[in-house]
């Protein structure tokens, strides 16, 4: 348990791993970005891919058109009528410069330049930038010819590479390509922005919503928009709409019933203590006054007739005791968390057959523990003592039977189970609720359990009602605490 706590305090006092920059961004600038992103690296892959293969094309070019050089200078030669060592050299300085790829300089046989080519058989780059060049230029490659007419060297064909010419149509097809994809790409962001506008529109709505409902107003309402997706979350969302408000009717329907079971029990109250206490009240100050005047009659007292008014006397503080005690066993059982719930219970049976001679009262509360916590006892106790007092009162029932046990499930959940029969004459179509079974349910619902109201089909053939209650129990329960359980479907 120690370590366990030290853990917490380390958790507790370990800082709060920062957000990321991105986290307050708008949902459609994030997924811009990310196109953005994969276009970049898109971009990158495809520059590494032209600069691979046009290095590669660059120096199968130049190897080419070396090969090609030695057999178009002895085709030159041969092509001449008089191949003096001078018109060769000039035919093949004016032939060379037509070449691509490789510059050739023609060398008489002293060494020097023939024609009025570039020196260095190298010209400046004409449209390709510097970098670029740099990055698919092949090392340059140079190679002496010699020139031979009749077996005698005449000259020497300097040949050195030029790449200048493929690297520029490289970098033409490039720049096409480059430009091309980023119209593309321009065409497909803004395509995306107003889609993603469109798609995410809804989501904007829903977060007005869910301000609305914040605010308690349960009217806000979505359409449902053309994404299924978000169809399913605005169909949601109407839904709890709807249940939130309902709810609420609910809660204000409940509230109603509560000032008025209030005001009924306080007018009840208030009946009694006049119609029942009053005259208990005035009888005893009239024997009080009669005992004054008996005591203040001069000469012998009449000792028979001050017994017959302290009699008088002790019935109607009797009647005055029970009206008390059912008064006060009305607003609040005595003996509940005082004495086993099972004899409350009984006891409660007892006091409905006293006063109900005519209806048979049974009860079963075997095996039932002593206290399940005050709570839950009260309820237990309200919601027989509720529902035998209907089917007395609304049912005309000569018989009622309450049971209360325990059961556990396979799944070893424990709950206590009461029931309520009786042989009235039952539920009628299009019964209303009253303030009883409104009370009993919304007990039942707050402490998790269930509460059902249906027709009995009884031994003899006939049709009562029956009351069913489902509370969840808590084994190791302390002053009976409950368990939710799983919701259910209530019976109609």
């Amino acid at each position: 348990m120690a370590q366990r706590a030290a853990d917490t305090d380390t958790m507790q006092d370990r800082p709060a791993a920062a957000a990321p920059f991105w986290a307050g961004w708008p949902t459609r600038t994030r997924l811009i970005l990310i196109v953005l992103a994969i276009d970049i690296v898109a971009a990158l892959a495809s520059c590494g891919v032209i600069v691979l293969t046009a290095r590669s094309a660059v120096k199968v070019e130049m190897a080419a058109s070396l090969a090609t050089v030695e057999p178009l200078v002895a085709d030159t030669i041969r092509s001449l009528r008089n191949p003096n060592p001078e018109s060769v050299l000039h035919s093949l300085d004016l032939r060379f410069q037509a070449l691509r790829h490789v510059r050739v300089t023609i060398l008489d046989a002293e060494g020097q330049r023939v024609g009025h080519g570039p020196a260095d058989g190298r010209r400046e780059v004409r449209q390709a930038p510097l970098w670029f060049v740099r990055l698919i230029e092949p090392a340059p490659r140079q190679h002496d010819l010699p020139i031979v007419v009749r077996g005698e060297r005449i000259g020497t064909a300097a040949i050195t590479t030029q790449p200048l010419d493929e690297i520029e149509e490289v970098w033409g097809y490039a720049r096409s390509l480059a430009l091309a994809s980023l119209v593309l790409n321009l065409a497909v962001l803004a395509a995306l922005t107003l889609a993603l506008g469109r798609i995410l529109r809804p989501l904007g709505r829903l977060a007005e919503g869910l301000t609305r409902l914040e605010r308690h107003d349960y009217t806000a309402h979505l359409d449902p928009p053309a994404s299924r997706e978000l169809a399913v979350i605005a169909e949601r969302f109407n839904r709890v709409a709807g249940a939130l408000s309902e709810a609420r009717a609910a809660n204000g329907r409940l509230n109603r019933q509560l000032l008025t079971a209030q005001d009924d029990e306080r007018a009840r109250i208030a009946l009694e203590l006049h119609d029942e206490f009053g005259p208990c009240l005035f009888a005893l100050e009239a024997n009080a006054a009669s005992v004054a005047r008996l005591a203040a009659m001069p000469g012998d007292i009449d000792r028979s007739r001050l017994a017959s008014r302290a009699g008088d006397i002790g019935s109607i503080v009797g009647q005055v005791q029970t009206l008390n005690r059912d008064l006060l066993n009305r607003l609040r059982p005595h003996g509940l968390g005082e004495v086993p719930l099972a004899d409350c219970l009984n006891l409660l049976l007892r006091d409905f057959q006293r006063r109900h001679p005519e209806t048979v009262f049974k009860g079963a509360f075997e095996g039932l523990a002593r206290g399940y916590g005050d709570i839950v006892d009260l309820t237990v106790f309200r919601c027989i003592q509720e529902s035998s007092t209907n089917a007395v009162r609304h049912g005309a029932a000569r018989h009622v039977r309450a049971s209360a046990a325990e059961q556990t499930d396979a799944a070893g959940l424990t709950t206590l189970r009461v029931s309520v029969e009786d042989d009235g004459t039952g539920i009628t179509p299009g019964h209303r609720v009253g303030l009883g079974l409104s009370g009993m349910r919304e007990r039942v619902e707050a402490l998790g359990g269930r509460f059902s109201l249906d027709t009995a089909s009884l031994d003899n053939g006939a049709s009562g009602t029956v009351v069913r209650i489902t509370l969840p129990i808590d084994p190791e329960r302390e002053d009976g605490a409950v368990l939710p359980l799983p919701a259910a479907p209530q019976p109609k």
